[in-house]
Parts: structure tokens; sequence; C-alpha cells
């Protein structure tokens, strides 16, 4: 579903266990878990990594970025795992703004996520590039759309496949796993664009639910594990940018999430 906009309230600290990958006086790295959203908005009024982060940071965050969303500088989906970066004073704020904005084409900044997608690309590596909009059948959800839509916006997403699951004579590939690398920052670009090219991510009831049937198809250690997996596969595995007061580049790295491991290691264990 689309992101809610974040609230005009002013978030409240409250005490959530953060996994904090790195901490300094300027930025604090952590990895975010599946089902924890990002700032408050509506259907989410508390809870969020905002109020964790409030909590975690003391007064050092108050204000920096604006009072809706203090520090944050990009999001991930609710029910996306994985690495962020959030500032904690405007110098870093607007430092860390700039190289998102700019999406690495001319500095240090790369994201990388790992996803695990119903079937699997005959190209290894291949880059995704269309415009993306507000779906005119559905206004929750993200689509393809002409560049002449008043709110398109162009989305590249660069795909390598890293392993595929199925008979080893290639005639029929259930599942792969595969690394994307954004050159662009859309909300939800990369389950758009895996479901456009017929390869939605599993677990993705938004964009891939004609896919729910080939679980059936798995073997039964596999279809249990997706069939209790209530989320889209994919996690945030690396972040590395610039570090907004030395200027060195941090590269930071998050294995994926227990849940989305038991997936990849059944459908290993089953080909």
């Amino acid at each position: 579903m689309q992101l809610p906009e974040p609230l005009e309230a002013d978030p409240k600290p409250q005490d959530i266990p953060l996994d904090v990958i790195y901490e300094d006086e300027h930025v604090i790295v952590i990895n975010k878990p599946a089902g924890l959203v990002v700032h408050p908005g509506a259907g989410n009024m508390d809870g969020t990594l905002v109020n964790a982060l409030i909590h975690h940071c003391g007064d050092s965050l108050s204000g920096v970025g604006g009072v809706k969303r203090p520090g944050i500088v990009h999001r991930l989906d609710k029910e996306t795992s994985g690495i962020m970066v959030v500032a904690k004073h405007d110098q870093a704020h607007q430092h860390l703004s700039a190289q998102f904005a700019d999406h690495g084409r001319t500095g240090a900044m790369r994201r990388v996520y790992s996803a695990l997608i119903w079937g699997a690309p005959s190209q290894t590596k291949f880059t995704i590039s269309t415009f993306l909009g507000r779906s005119s059948a559905d206004r929750t959800k993200q689509a393809i759309v002409s560049e002449t839509q008043p709110d398109a916006r162009h989305a590249v997403t660069h795909v390598e496949v890293k392993q595929k699951f199925g008979p080893s004579d290639g005639s029929n590939w259930y599942a792969a796993l595969i690394n994307c690398t954004l050159e662009t920052g859309r909300t939800h670009q990369i389950r758009v664009h895996m479901a456009y090219h017929g390869f939605p991510l599993i677990g993705d009831h938004v964009y891939g639910p004609g896919f729910k049937t080939k679980v059936n198809a798995l073997p039964a250690s596999a279809q249990s594990k997706i069939k209790s997996f209530n989320r889209q596969a994919l996690h945030a595995k690396l972040l590395a940018f610039e570090h907004p007061k030395s200027g060195k580049v941090l590269e930071f790295e998050a294995d994926m999430p227990t849940d989305m491991s038991e997936i990849y290691h059944s459908l290993t264990a089953a080909w």
C-alpha cells in the first residue's frame, strides 16, 4: 500500500528496541525490522522508528529535518527490513539528503536490496528503466505510467540474479534470489518493477496477488515457510554513503532476517 504521509503532530519518545549498527554524534545507522513503520502517519500514530529514535537520541534529534520526521532522509516500506541511516543534526541531514537526491551518480551513495521472486529472469544482469506514478485503477498503488502523466517519476533498477530454484535442467524455475541496486528511490520501485516484468516478490500480495497459488507447486517444507510469510520478501542489505563530517565512505551490510532466510534455505534444500 502507499506509504502514509507524515503527521503534523509532534512525535513523542517511545522505548522501542533498535538494532543499532553504527552511531556517532552525526549519524545513526540501524537495521530496521519488518513491521516497523518509519514515521507517524494515518493508521500508525505511534510505535514508529521516529518514536524510537527520539527516545534513543534524546533532545539532540529534536527538529532535525522538521518536526514530522526528525532526522529521516530516506524510507523503507513498513514490511521491508534492512539498513537505514538517520541524521542527528541539521548539517548531517542536509549532507545526507543531498546524497540521496543524487542517487550515487556523482558520489559514494549505494543501495542494494535482496529479494526473493517468483520465477527467474533469463538474463543474469539487466536494468529496468520506466516511469512510475499513481495507478489509475487503484490510487493506493504505484504503476508503470507514461512519462507525460503529471506525477510520473523516472525509476531505474539494476537487477542481478544470484540464484535460481527449480529442476537442475532449468525446465521450470520456481523462484530466484536477486540483488537490486537502486539508481533512483521511488515508492515501491523494486516491487513494481519486478511485478511488471512478470517476477513479483514472494509474499507481495499487492503487486503479485495472482502468484499466490504458485506456492502449491513447491516442496512441502518451502510451502509451509512461504504460506506463513506475510510480507514482501525484500531486504535492504547494503548501504554506502559519505560521512557528513569526515567525508569518509562508510559501507554497512546486514544479513537477511530470519523469516526471509528460512524461505531461502528451504528453497535451497529443495533444489
